[in-house]
């Protein structure tokens, strides 16, 4: 008996990544593979280089996609910043700082903690009583962007804090770049990690970094080797770096990095300020129903992710039976809650190509009827009113 091809479900994917790949994407995923250091994929490099230069609004010389998924993009920034007996202030307001604690252990550094309730941007004051603290601290470390939550943090205040105090800064904008405001170079973000499966509608694997000159000091002149000889800057440039000449270090993802490349020529052709714009209405529209049906967001207003929406779970509802209904009935995947917000909220993503009109009206409409049936304290025949008024309103 031989083993089938693998056809998947085409699902509506609206949790926390990754996100619905563009059509676009998926052809060129398909394209004819060619050799990673053909003259032709060289060219491409460039572009993707220049490309993801004005995603991330830089023009930092190594700006380039790692070629593993986010969290290798993460090892990139500590494994490179980060010595042994290196003191690093770390923020976690969710999930994701934790894992920069780990991180920082593994170089053999000393991770200072500042913690935020979950749910809650980082709290400048306690970054800086920190940073006052720790005078011999050598990085600061946060997520600019908590996919846990859904929370954002003001990532232009939080690189003042740590350049007052001469700390370079690590900064996780896996959920945010492409899809809300960040500006490297403006804000001078030193070292900076993304992926691929989020706001840039691309399938998973790849993760965007971008290191400033600063930050390229500290790499160029470490007293020890890199950890890692995979994710080592020194070693990787000879591949990634400028001109045609390129030193074999590993076999680049070629497909993978059409992808990417398709899905930052989609970016461009929007307009980054576009995308920020749209994203932010969609966010608007599916509030609006969710709301009208009497759900609640655990973040306040001002530090809401646009893309990335936390929702209370009514009292008594049974948060795994309402996703697999989701998921079995409409074909639509929902995010569960992480950590200490396991089985109290709802993740739902509006990220890249999965932040469309069509999308909320699936959503709003199947999660009605789905918590409607199992007779949750809902207001019913509401939402896909207050939805379509809110898009109506901002067309």
């Amino acid at each position: 008996m031989t083993t089938p091809s693998f056809n998947p479900p085409v699902r509506t994917l609206m949790g926390p990544g990754p996100s619905d790949v563009h059509p676009r994407i998926l052809q060129a995923l398909a394209r004819p593979t060619i050799g990673h250091l053909d003259p032709v994929f060289v060219d491409m490099m460039e572009q993707t280089k220049s490309l993801l230069q004005y995603a991330f609004q830089t023009e930092n010389a190594l700006t380039m996609p790692v070629s593993a998924p986010g969290s290798a993009g993460m090892e990139t920034c500590f494994v490179n910043l980060v010595e042994p007996g290196d003191k690093v202030i770390v923020c976690q307001n969710g999930v994701f700082g934790g894992r920069m604690k780990e991180n920082v252990e593994r170089c053999g550094g000393t991770a200072i903690m500042v913690e935020d309730e979950w749910g809650k941007a980082v709290d400048l004051e306690k970054v800086e009583a920190a940073l006052q603290s720790n005078s011999d601290a050598k990085v600061l470390a946060f997520v600019h962007a908590e996919t846990s939550t859904g929370a954002r943090s003001d990532a232009k205040e939080l690189v003042e804090l740590a350049h007052r105090h001469d700390c370079l800064t690590i900064v996780d904008s896996v959920t945010s770049l492409g899809g809300s405001e960040l500006k490297v170079d403006e804000w001078g973000i030193d070292s900076i990690y993304s992926g691929t499966q989020k706001c840039l509608s691309c399938a998973p694997g790849i993760s965007p970094i971008s290191f400033s000159e600063r930050a390229l000091d500290k790499v160029r002149n470490r007293s020890s080797k890199v950890q890692s000889w995979f994710l080592d800057l020194n070693l990787v440039m000879g591949y990634w770096g400028g001109g045609q000449k390129r030193a074999y270090h590993h076999t680049a993802p070629v497909n993978g990095l059409y992808g990417l490349h398709e899905a930052l020529c989609i970016l461009q052709n929007e307009g980054l300020e576009n995308s920020w714009a749209r994203h932010r209405k969609m966010h608007n529209a599916l509030k609006a129903g969710l709301e009208a049906m009497g759900l609640t967001f655990i973040v306040d207003e001002a530090h809401r992710l646009p893309q990335l929406n936390a929702v209370s779970i009514p009292e008594g509802v049974d948060d795994a039976a309402v996703r697999g209904r989701l998921l079995n009935e409409y074909n639509l995947e929902i995010g569960a809650g992480l950590g200490a917000l396991a089985g109290k909220v709802w993740r739902i993503g509006l990220m890249g190509h999965s932040a469309r009109a069509e999308n909320i009206l699936l959503c709003v409409s199947s999660l009605e009827a789905v918590l409607s049936e199992m007779e949750a304290p809902i207001n019913r025949g509401v939402a896909l009113a207050a939805v379509q008024k809110s898009l109506s309103a901002e067309s």
